[in-house]
């Protein structure tokens, strides 16, 4: 069974290697997933993806890493720390052209913002926020790239203004319960299952700040619903921006190609660790642009077309 290994930091990450024999054999081939939190999606579905590598590809050892997520999880991929790892686009879509040491396995799903606050909390807009205590996402995330640029845009970034805190989802969970801060925002698709099991919660609609986003940082941004069947809360709609798998440009193009295919061919495999992969198909798994996809992953998707 895939192992999901813990680690924090580039130090610890370091000290994961391939693991092999003595006396000449050789050595079995190591994957190592780069997700993000625990009780979030990227670790969920790359915990299963990790099971599926172990028991499709044969001397293949894979593992699912806890990260801060999108922002680290690039940087692992460049330093050849990690084999695969899950980013939003924005990450790799900030007005420059993509890094040439990525490459992109599939486009998986959205990421929607979700901005949580108690149920009974006065805040019910961005505005809101105005000298509170808010959870902006771990350093190194996806969510704290996003969620800067939308308080840029906002104009709540200055002294004063909110007092932003960098913690992960867990502890994000943990300071809203017991009041800690005022809120958290956390992007990740849906549902989130520790939002999902936080009791007394609300969600606070974000859409009318995807016109400045999108004026400013580019298309990327879109608006999504976050419907009643997510958390069982009254229908809100919110940022959202493209999720990728992504790869290190230099993986081999069979591997590419066996990864693409266990995506699809396994969907329903991952779907069952969580319901945000059901949205895989061809079509929008090839829609990675301006982020290339892996040729070994192209050459797959060429091949089921429809």
């Amino acid at each position: 069974m895939a192992r999901r290994t813990v680690l924090t930091g580039l130090s610890a990450l370091a000290t994961v290697t391939l693991t092999g024999c003595m006396g000449g054999t050789p050595q079995r081939r190591q994957i190592r997933i780069a997700t993000g939190s625990r009780t979030a999606v990227y670790f969920a579905v790359g915990s299963a993806l990790a099971a599926i590598i172990e028991q499709e590809l044969p001397e293949t050892d894979a593992d699912a890493i806890v990260t801060a997520a999108s922002a680290e999880n690039v940087q692992l991929i460049t330093n050849s720390k990690a084999e695969i790892g899950f980013t939003q686009a924005d990450i790799l879509v900030s007005g420059t052209t993509p890094d040439p040491r990525i490459a992109a396995l599939a486009r998986v799903y959205d990421d929607l913002l979700h901005l949580v606050v108690r149920a009974d909390s006065p805040i019910r807009s961005l505005e809101h926020l105005r000298g509170k205590r808010v959870s902006v996402g771990a350093r190194g995330s996806g969510t704290g790239f996003t969620v800067k640029r939308l308080l840029t845009v906002a104009g709540l970034v200055g002294p004063g203004i909110l007092t932003q805190v960098e913690i992960n989802l867990d502890d994000s969970l943990k300071a809203l319960a017991v009041g800690e801060i005022d809120a958290f925002f956390f992007s990740g698709g849906l549902p989130v299952s520790g939002i999902k099991q936080l009791a007394g919660k609300r969600i606070v609609d974000l859409s009318k700040s995807v016109t400045a986003m999108r004026k400013q940082y580019g298309d990327v941004y879109v608006v999504r619903d976050v419907p009643v069947s997510a958390y069982q809360l009254p229908p809100v709609a919110t940022i959202a921006v493209p999720n990728f798998l992504v790869v290190p440009r230099q993986m081999a193009d069979d591997l590419a190609f066996d990864l693409a295919r266990m995506l699809l061919e396994r969907r329903d495999v991952l779907a069952r660790a969580h319901p945000a992969a059901e949205n895989l198909d061809v079509r929008s798994a090839v829609a990675t642009l301006p982020v290339p996809l892996h040729p070994g992953a192209a050459e797959y998707f060429k091949s089921v077309k429809p």
